[in-house]
């Protein structure tokens, strides 16, 4: 006798059999049970999650004949009528499958559809099964339509993809759609524990861990595992043999590893990477292994004791690491990791990749007291606030890129050292105590450049050239000024308008030529109901802009007004107002360059200019 594997000898013969699909198999059911069938079913999912195994069970449910032969539509299949024995077994004549993967043509199509004309032979409905529906041709697709929207009382469509997202939206709305979700790794493993337990066969729980987590959320490639780790144990299913067939890292290494990175170990790390070289371990499968450990490890260190599994063995190795490695560094390790993935292709050889992945976090590792030290040379003095309330504004000063001495300059400074040595007092800035009396003018005349010698310099000489302490003469900065609008003509309606305009740009109640219509407009006179506007461009004058103010205008609980728009001249405005503001703001800061001791500094010393258009306010 042949030998059967555990995917098909274990498939679920029924709803109640179903594992991990309970939002499916609850909707079927009811369905079922309230005889509200409808005559397509799509059913999406990801590879070995029991699409046909659901698009069987529905058949047997439609034609099941019950033990007796007198049963109807149920959701409890009998399993044992000619109907159900022949749809397990693949030979029942009303239930017929495509696969859409190798018969994706027209013609396949319409052969199909050619037999829905044709009433049941045995059954109570045919069911017309495609698999891999989305690998269709648009043809294909296109011939089908009519059919699958209107197709006979007795006829069924179910419809099976694992790419939803290439199937037409025509078919998507002409279907109930249902998505199979992957397996969850407790799940494989409770499945597999059942399946062995049936077979009679010793397995440590720990390889079924591996093989459920090999599976990736497929319980067909959970139980195909299986069936390879039986044959690979003869008989039996152990973590070794397990580990040594998926090529997966033994935890102890993984957690060896983790906890070398934490503790800064290098060596250890390097030794542990040559160790899994010797066992032939993958690097990928390893840096997997190690991502999987440190998401648990987040977890207990942001919600300690949401992840504690008490049948893992590593949950206390993990506990110990998550208190003595801190949070920052588990999330860049495992950044690191996902990301070391990739490069592992990249690299001459794939163990040389991952010793690079593993050592770049002892490169990026914050060193300890390392905040302390930037604290310890950083200390900024706190400053007061300015007196007025000016805008800081922003500045780009551009010096000469070859400044050359004027001789004429430096004779005339030699000649009057009198008037170098006693320059007039600058005024105190607001963040000083008051003005720097000191005379540096004969430090730099007795010390004139010379090597730098190995002998401490006295504590005096450490003042030498403070360049915003020092009283220097004045000197006229000239910064490019912006014309200054023209004076408004204030209106006690002007100022009413001015206000509205800005409460309604607050609550965006205006945009685009709306807001260009008010801000550019002036409130002429304001009558019972009527308000007469003036604007100076025929352009802002348009019904639509006219009408959606005054329905802002209403909105914002200023009545139902209705508004006149003349086209003339223009004195006061909301923008003439918002502009010549700005305007002064500009010119306050502007005064504030030109009287900045720093700025007249660099510009005395070093020739520098301001760049036109770089004063900004912030």
């Amino acid at each position: 006798m042949s030998y059967l594997v555990l995917a098909r000898k274990y498939r679920p013969r029924n709803f109640t059999e179903m594992v991990g699909q309970e939002h499916v198999v609850q909707a079927l059911t009811n369905a079922l049970v309230q005889q509200r069938l409808h005559h397509a079913y799509l059913f999406t999912g990801t590879r070995g999650v029991g699409k046909t195994t659901v698009s069987r069970i529905l058949a047997k449910s439609l034609n099941c004949q019950g033990a007796d032969g007198q049963g109807g539509i149920t959701a409890e299949p009998c399993g044992v009528c000619q109907a159900c024995r022949d749809i397990d077994a693949g030979r029942f004549v009303d239930y017929t499958e495509l696969d859409a993967a190798s018969n994706r043509g027209v013609d396949e199509v319409q052969s199909l559809l050619e037999q829905a004309v044709y009433k049941p032979v045995q059954g109570r409905f045919k069911v017309f099964m495609i698999d891999e529906v989305h690998m269709l041709t648009n043809t294909a697709f296109n011939a089908m339509l009519k059919t699958l929207e209107e197709p006979p009382e007795y006829l069924k469509f179910v419809l099976a993809t694992t790419d939803p997202q290439k199937v037409p939206v025509t078919v998507l709305s002409r279907c109930l759609q249902f998505n199979l979700r992957p397996m969850a790794p407790e799940t494989v493993f409770e499945h597999l524990t059942q399946v062995l337990a049936a077979e009679k066969l010793p397995a440590e729980p720990m390889a079924l861990r591996l093989l459920a987590r090999a599976a990736r959320g497929s319980m067909r490639d959970g139980l195909s595992l299986t069936d390879q780790a039986i044959a690979f144990g003869n008989g039996q299913v152990q973590e070794a043999g397990v580990r040594q067939m998926l090529g997966s890292v033994d935890r102890s290494h993984v957690l060896q590893l983790i906890r070398a990175l934490a503790l800064g170990d290098g060596a250890t790390v390097v030794s542990q990477v040559n160790a899994l070289r010797l066992q032939g371990v993958s690097a990928a499968a390893t840096l997997e292994d190690m991502s999987m450990l440190l998401q648990r490890l987040a977890v207990m260190q942001m919600v300690p004791g949401m992840a504690q599994d008490g049948d893992d063995p590593d949950t206390q190795g993990l506990a110990d690491l998550a208190q003595a490695m801190p949070t920052e560094e588990t999330q860049l390790l495992y950044s690191l990791c996902l990301h070391g993935r990739s490069e592992l292709g990249l690299a001459p050889d794939e163990y040389v990749g991952l010793t690079m992945v593993l050592l770049r976090l002892l490169a990026f590792k914050p060193q300890a007291g390392s905040a302390e030290k930037k604290s310890a040379r950083i200390s900024p003095q706190p400053l007061a606030e300015p007196p007025a309330p000016i805008e800081q504004p922003a500045l780009v000063i551009s010096p000469p890129v070859h400044a050359k001495p004027d001789p004429k300059q430096a004779q005339t400074e030699q000649a009057s050292p009198v008037q170098a040595a006693n320059p007039p007092p600058a005024e105190p800035l607001p963040w000083e105590d008051g003005p720097d009396t000191t005379d540096y003018t004969h430090v730099a005349q007795q010390a004139p450049l010379q090597a730098v010698s190995d002998s401490p310099a006295p504590q005096a000489s450490l003042r030498s050239l403070p360049v915003r302490e020092a009283s220097e003469p004045s000197v006229r900065v000239d910064v490019p000024r912006q014309p200054i609008p023209a004076e408004v003509q204030a209106t006690p309606e002007g100022d009413i308008w001015l206000e509205m305009v800005q409460g309604l740009m607050a609550q965006e109640a205006i945009t685009a030529l709306v807001r260009e219509l008010a801000l550019q407009s002036q409130l002429v006179a304001r009558d019972e109901g009527q308000w007469q506007l003036r604007v100076e461009r025929e352009t802002l004058n348009h019904a639509a802009s006219r009408e959606r103010l005054q329905a802002a205008l209403l909105a914002a609980g200023h009545g139902d007004v209705k508004l006149h728009i003349e086209v003339g001249p223009v004195s006061d405005s909301p923008a003439k107002r918002l502009a010549v503001k700005a305007a002064e703001k500009m010119l306050a800061a502007q005064a504030l360059i030109q009287s900045d001791p720093l700025v007249q500094a660099m510009v005395r010393d070093f020739g520098a200019k301001i760049v036109p258009g770089s004063i900004q306010l912030i």
